[in-house]
């Protein structure tokens, strides 16, 4: 089960990523870009195929899954937003690649840090949320597997996304 849920969410990574970073590189400009309708569908795609990872993997009963799933949708709703500010600070790297400023690096990797702290905020509201309508294990269980979710998506995408290069 666990290399299941490994090779779907790397799969799907891949899916948003590659287009993604490729859209905006040089070498791909006059060549087919991926519009941020793409991405867009990508994403959501991405969402989907989450959400069946932590249905396959976190084990409810009716009662448990009638409260919690409203609650999920909640929190990737709030989490899609963060999500939103990623893409767009991922796009504006992509766009001013090769040419930034110290300035612009600096305030990339100000903002970067911003929203992996947004991340664990979301992620701290919502543990007593959870908890409400879940037993504190499988609370833990979803956390658990939410984090390693993120966790398998943020590694595509470093690996995606070129080392910062400033002006020459």
């Amino acid at each position: 089960m666990r290399n299941k849920m490994v090779a779907v969410v790397l799969a799907s990574a891949w899916v948003l990523v590659v287009p993604a970073a490729h859209a905006q590189s040089p070498a791909s400009k006059d060549s087919a870009t991926v519009t941020d309708q793409d991405i867009q569908l990508l994403r959501q795609d991405l969402r989907s195929g989450k959400k069946q990872l932590v249905a396959a993997n976190l084990i409810l009963t009716d009662a448990e899954a009638t409260k919690f799933w409203p609650v999920y949708d909640q929190y990737a709703a709030e989490m899609t937003k963060v999500g939103d500010q990623k893409y767009a600070l991922i796009k504006e790297y992509a766009q001013n690649y090769g040419s930034l400023t110290d300035a612009q690096a600096r305030s990339l990797i100000d903002r970067s840090l911003a929203l992996d702290e947004s991340i664990a905020q979301l992620r701290i509201k919502y543990v007593p949320i959870i908890s409400s309508v879940l037993p504190g294990t499988k609370t833990a269980t979803f956390f658990q597997i939410d984090r390693r979710i993120s966790s398998l998506i943020d590694l595509q995408l470093a690996s995606q996304i070129p080392l910062v290069q400033g002006q020459h």
